[in-house]
């Protein structure tokens, strides 16, 4: 077995590489010591940013910026999402599906998309809680966290295709800068995505994404209030574990601390625990609905996160039908200190006739 550095906190992602239909398992070790405020990590506090802080943001902001990633969206990839996610495992009850693995020419689920098309960044590259760089703002602001999103489907992908996906930053803002705001200045960032099959110029997929940017160090927060919540018309219920957030991690490359280091959790960012991936909700979400309502295509699928999921928390997806074309749908669990349950995600499903 390979040494680990003292002193640090590592987790192991073991991946499946598909190369030229030859498959090679390897082993990748993240060691990192943890950040201390005695070194700055955590950020400042909003009074201490500076013009030079804004100015390089403000730069940032007006340039350009692009990004293309090619990939395959091979069955064996697809098959180790299937295996995580608690609709398609075989292992849940509720009405679930029984474990069948994606076949080539098999239309790709939706959202299945989320689990490709990520940066490869070599880990000397990575920020220091782990996130990739790419179309991210300078510091200070490095404190990262998935705020929602919109995806609409055009055309089908199909397992097994080469898919191009080009993205672009479309928007950002800066909120609490201004003389007389008040709350911890933060960048919103938006991202838009489109997905093409190779050789084509028609999009299939069309997503927005918006991550939020702060500076500060994490702290205690009291939990989002969702009122008017519909009578849910369906329920699956299901348990994130370590296990779940370590394989996503590992199928999407995510190498962000807050998923995977419960120490980082609590003393960086003043969480009690690790938190679910945004993504994973969202896709549980739709594959949740997919589920439950057959035989029905889906148009626009439009999220927020509301509030930070916890892992080791039993999470309740629901839907309502607002009306024939619309489902409305989102996902609770119980907060850690107190129990009650508290809003994670909320969304909105648009379905259109097959």
């Amino acid at each position: 077995m390979l040494p680990v550095p003292r002193h640090t906190s590592f987790a192991a992602v073991q991946a499946s590489i598909c190369r030229g239909g030859a498959q090679q398992r390897r082993i990748y070790f993240y060691a990192r010591r943890h950040p201390s405020s005695s070194s700055g990590s955590k950020g400042p506090s909003p009074s201490t940013l500076t013009p030079t802080d804004v100015a390089a943001l403000d730069r940032w902001a007006a340039a350009e910026k692009r990004y293309a990633l090619v990939d395959t969206l091979r069955p064996e990839h697809l098959a180790d999402l299937y295996i995580t996610l608690p609709t398609r495992d075989g292992a849940h009850g509720g009405g679930a599906r029984g474990y069948a693995p994606p076949r080539e020419g098999d239309e790709l689920g939706y959202g299945h998309h989320l689990g490709f098309f990520h940066p490869r960044n070599p880990e000397k590259q990575l920020r220091w809680d782990g996130t990739d760089v790419d179309f991210s703002p300078p510091e200070p602001f490095k404190r990262r966290m998935w705020a929602g999103g919109r995806m609409e489907w055009k055309r089908p992908l199909h397992v097994g295709d080469r898919v191009e996906a080009a993205s672009t930053i479309t928007s950002v803002e800066k909120k609490g800068f201004a003389s007389g705001e008040t709350g911890t200045p933060m960048v919103f960032v938006k991202q838009k995505l489109e997905y093409r099959k190779q050789g084509t110029g028609d999009v299939c997929v069309e997503e927005e994404r918006s991550h939020v940017y702060l500076a500060t160090a994490g702290s205690g927060r009291a939990a989002k209030e969702v009122k008017d919540l519909p009578k849910p018309d369906f329920t699956f219920e299901c348990l994130p574990t370590p296990t779940t957030l370590f394989r996503f991690s590992a199928l999407t490359f995510n190498g962000h601390y807050i998923h995977l280091d419960k120490e980082y959790a609590q003393k960086s960012e003043g969480y009690p625990e690790r938190l679910v991936h945004g993504p994973l909700t969202a896709l549980m979400l739709l594959d949740v609905t997919a589920l439950k309502i057959p035989g029905r295509a889906f148009k626009t699928f439009e999220y927020r996160a509301v509030n930070p999921i916890p892992v080791n928390r039993r999470i309740s997806i629901h839907g309502a039908r607002e009306s024939e074309e619309t489902i409305r749908v989102w996902a609770e669990a119980e907060e850690l200190e107190t129990g009650r349950l508290v809003v994670g995600m909320t969304g909105k499903i648009t379905l259109t006739d097959v």
